[in-house]
């Protein structure tokens, strides 16, 4: 929030310049300020044959400037491929699989704004992408089928084929928009630590993600599971919140788990007894909700490459259930609409292979004049369909707020 008023209060001729215009641009949030990238000079499009030679980008490359990293997202369906989970026939809206950017362009945008850059001049138009809602918000499950999946799930769990599982739904209308002005809007009531906007010359994704799947440095590796949500009051303190979290069975029972799971995750490509608790069920705030979190860290082993430790860690488990490979094939025999971003990851590896990825939540697609806002919850044998149902609306009301 600090960062965003430091921002908005110091009018910048050469940012509104590329705001307005056809550019396209990577907007993400830092610990403190924001990081614009842009003058992309490649732009990998990922699909499931070309994945060995986008980690092969890595190989025997020096980091030497702050542009020598590649940034952009996987999406669910190439995560799925890359652990060989097969994916029914879906109704799809066929957005890109993943798309990684090498920009030479980074500005940073902190209590002043630098530019570091490896072009001298660049042209571009002035373009104004106008907001314009042509249809109006329709769920793509209603209560009736969710709650059909549920209690198949539900049964599913009883049988012990899956201990969790998160179903996703999705807000779906007919719209262009402007996503430097959503993404600017969306900062000033509910920033969070993994957001970040993409402006491409035929999509763009605006996002509030809290969670931080993967931060990497050397051979130190962090996760942040988020398992927990409870919608906040005028009476509800963080506090507060706390108290319910610890003292709520079902709540525990899904952290629990959840932080078990990326616990094993990070122990497949980790040193043996590295695997440690760095910060255990504590609470984070947002506009409309808090969520319960834990801290984890590892030391990698040394020939780990960067394909296993994307294996290992997507898609977060915070966001599918546990166990992860069984609960992926249980979600892609039910669901009948393709998640695209949703719970894939964004973020960036550099060329010295330090790296840092979030888990997609609490972000708006737009492409084909189509904007999507997914949202899910988790199905566990204390949960109740209505329950998680509502939750699932609390998570993405921010998003949806933006377009009135």
């Amino acid at each position: 929030m600090k960062e965003h008023k430091q921002h908005k209060l110091k009018f910048n001729s050469f940012l509104e310049k590329i705001y307005q215009s056809d550019k396209p641009l990577i907007i993400y949030k830092v610990n403190n300020g924001y990081n614009i990238f842009t003058d992309f000079s490649k732009k990998i499009i990922l699909n499931k044959n070309n994945l060995d030679n986008f980690f092969n980008n890595f190989k025997n490359k020096l980091y030497k400037k702050e542009t020598d990293l590649l940034i952009g997202f996987f999406g669910y369906e190439i995560l799925c491929n890359l652990l060989n989970i097969n994916i029914k026939k879906q109704k799809k809206l066929n957005f890109y699989k993943g798309i990684f950017y090498k920009p030479e362009t980074i500005i940073k945008i902190r209590k002043d704004i630098k530019v570091f850059s490896t072009k001298k001049n660049v042209s571009y138009r002035k373009y104004f992408s106008k907001t314009q809602i042509l249809s109006p918000f329709k769920l793509n499950i209603n209560y009736k089928k969710y709650n059909k999946i549920f209690n198949k799930f539900a049964q599913k769990i009883k049988e012990g084929d899956t201990y969790q599982i998160k179903i996703c739904t999705k807000y779906k209308n007919r719209s262009t928009i402007d996503p430097v002005n959503f993404f600017w809007k969306l900062m000033k009531v509910n920033s969070s630590p993994e957001s970040f906007m993409i402006r491409d010359k035929d999509f763009s994704i605006v996002s509030c993600s809290p969670e931080t799947l993967i931060d990497k440095k050397g051979k130190n590796i962090i996760t942040k599971p988020i398992a927990g949500t409870l919608k906040k009051n005028s009476k509800i303190k963080k506090k507060h919140a706390l108290k319910f979290f610890m003292n709520n069975n079902k709540e525990t029972k899904e952290h629990n788990m959840i932080v078990d799971m990326e616990r094993s995750d990070l122990s497949r490509i980790c040193l043996p007894g590295t695997v440690k608790i760095l910060k255990q069920k504590y609470v984070e705030e947002y506009k409309h909700l808090f969520h319960y979190v834990t801290s984890i860290q590892g030391k990698l082993r040394k020939n780990v490459t960067l394909k296993q430790i994307i294996k290992s860690m997507m898609p977060g488990g915070s966001v599918i259930g546990c166990p992860k490979i069984r609960t992926l094939e249980l979600l892609n025999e039910q669901e009948a609409e393709d998640r695209n971003i949703f719970t894939g990851s964004f973020g960036y590896i550099k060329f010295n292979q330090d790296m840092r990825f979030n888990v997609i939540i609490r972000s708006i697609l737009n492409f084909k004049n189509i904007s999507e806002v997914s949202a899910a919850s988790g199905v566990v044998l204390e949960s109740t369909a209505s329950k998680e149902f509502r939750e699932n609306f609390i998570k993405a009301k921010s998003l949806l707020e933006l377009y009135k």
